[in-house]
């Protein structure tokens, strides 16, 4: 099977889908965002991501999930929680780390079955 990747540039595709598998990262489109903001905008380009390659967030298998400050953490969750469809949590993993922009408080790396 071949690999899709979608919109690549010199460093990164949007989507990379190999096996029926998706492969893509989102970081908030506007840095000067709160947590709740990031986040919220991160879960809507998820979204659009996940349409553009016949997937929604029902689909995802696992996420990575890289925050600057545990203190977000539940700011995170809570948002998490009304975010995914019940039943639908995919595996996880959450770091904190230093992203490569000081401004983002949240990356989100998500793997998702395309139908």
């Amino acid at each position: 099977m071949d690999i899709q990747r979608i919109n690549p540039s010199e460093k990164w595709s949007d989507v990379t889908v190999f096996n029926k598998m998706a492969h893509f990262v989102e970081v908030p489109a506007d840095e000067t965002a709160d947590m709740l903001g990031q986040v919220k905008q991160v879960f809507a380009q998820a979204e659009a991501m996940l349409a553009s390659v016949n997937s929604d967030k029902s689909r995802l298998v696992s996420v990575t999930i890289y925050v600057t400050d545990f203190e977000n953490l539940s700011i995170l969750n809570e948002a998490w929680i009304k975010w995914l469809p019940e039943g639908c949590a995919p595996s996880r993993a959450c770091l904190k780390v230093e992203l490569a922009d000081p401004d983002y408080l949240v990356e989100i790396a998500f793997v998702a079955a395309v139908k």
